[in-house]
């Protein structure tokens, strides 16, 4: 009987720790490579943690993490937002041409036909 309440105290432990802890994806894809990499971080984790925790900073040479905009699930957001249990942090990258500009010149092509 006292090993059944020892066990029951040890499952309750484990699975107070795991609520506390929060599984979150960080992804970041450019022309030549792509990454998905999950965390697990406390609650009240923030943005900036979360992209710190995957180390995907050294995984892109070249790319400028410090000033790529983030979001979750394609929400812009700031680093410092809080996140939550199944959030997926996407970075950025910058755009190449301006999407109205692009538009209008093959809108521009169209009419030449």
């Amino acid at each position: 009987m006292i090993f059944a309440g020892v066990l029951m105290r040890f499952i309750n432990m484990s699975l107070d720790s795991e609520q506390r802890m929060m599984r979150i994806e960080v992804v970041l894809a450019i022309p030549e490579k792509q990454e998905l990499l999950e965390v697990h971080l406390a609650t009240g984790a923030t943005i900036a943690d979360a992209i710190k925790r995957s180390g995907i900073a050294g995984m892109f040479e070249g790319f400028d993490l410090d000033t790529a905009k983030v979001g979750i699930f394609g929400q812009i957001a700031t680093r410092e937002q809080t996140l939550r249990d199944g959030d997926r942090v996407e970075i950025y990258r910058p755009l190449v041409a301006d999407p109205k500009e692009a538009r209008r010149q093959r809108a521009l092509g169209q009419e030449k036909r």
